[in-house]
């Protein structure tokens, strides 16, 4: 009796070791594939991901997302993320990529995965067209206060510099919000991506009297698709799409689209 229940006990070990070993050997791709969605994790910001007139989300990263899953054969789903929580929502599986001009830094090369980069961006100085004399360059800027998206781009830009980073600052909730303390008159110069700005500052838009500061250009950078770190095949299928798109002339007439001819990373 002894020898049959040992017997089942070591059966029983072996299938459950079988078992794990199946599991251990799935990817995080097959778990995309296998609930047929990819999650994308971005924030609201033209001309990146917005809602148009109709209430629809659009926008050069919509677009793209759209047009890589459609080339993986999943479904792009769209998860607006706190901004500062990103690495946890990827990491926890609430998204499968932060999709969202994230920009590619050598710390989070720590955290996660990058594709190939598609966009060349720049952090720039924000300011109200009444103060153009005022603040010319990154000397004139000192003593200013100072606003950014908390955990940007922007913010890392601000603490590297040896001027700006003795200024006041304040950190913004997102990168419309810096656009809005700025027109408020609550600080006085604020720094964001030159992407959003182009498409979000000057005449025609809500914010008329904003103006870039020419000439200040505070963090040349990249953007790219952020995976996780352990998922090489959703990288290698992430890329491959990419260089269809890039072949095809799709990505392209993307950028040329949403204004961004001049920041394509695939121009000769």
């Amino acid at each position: 009796m002894k020898k049959k229940i040992l017997a089942l006990m070591l059966t029983a070990a072996m299938v459950l070791g079988i078992s794990s070993c199946s599991q251990s050997e799935k990817t995080d791709w097959d778990y995309i594939e296998d609930k047929g969605t990819f999650v994308a994790g971005i924030t609201l910001f033209e001309p990146m991901n917005y809602y148009d007139e109709n209430g629809e989300l659009t926008g050069f990263e919509t677009e793209f997302t759209n047009a890589v899953c459609k080339k993986l054969g999943v479904k792009a789903e769209f998860q607006v993320i706190d901004w500062t929580k990103k690495e946890f929502e990827l990491q926890s599986k609430t998204i499968d990529a932060i999709w969202n001009g994230l920009t590619v830094t050598e710390d989070r090369k720590e955290n996660m995965a990058f594709s190939t980069a598609y966009v060349r961006n720049k952090q720039v100085a924000i300011i109200k067209v009444d103060n153009a004399a005022k603040y010319t360059d990154v000397a004139s800027m000192a003593g200013a206060t100072m606003t950014a998206e908390e955990g940007s781009a922007g913010q890392t830009a601000i603490e590297a510099d040896e001027v700006l980073s003795q200024n006041a600052f304040v950190a913004s909730a997102a990168q419309k919000d810096v656009l809005m303390e700025i027109k408020a008159g609550t600080t006085e110069i604020g720094v964001i991506d030159y992407v959003m700005a182009k498409a979000s500052i000057g005449e025609g838009t809500d914010y008329a009297d904003l103006m870039i500061v020419e000439g200040v250009e505070l963090a040349p950078e990249e953007y790219a698709v952020g995976l996780r770190l352990e998922d090489a095949a959703t990288l290698e299928k992430v890329n491959a799409a990419i260089d269809e798109l890039v072949a095809d002339g799709t990505l392209k007439a993307l950028a040329e689209k949403y204004d961004l001819a001049d920041v394509y990373a695939f121009n000769n």
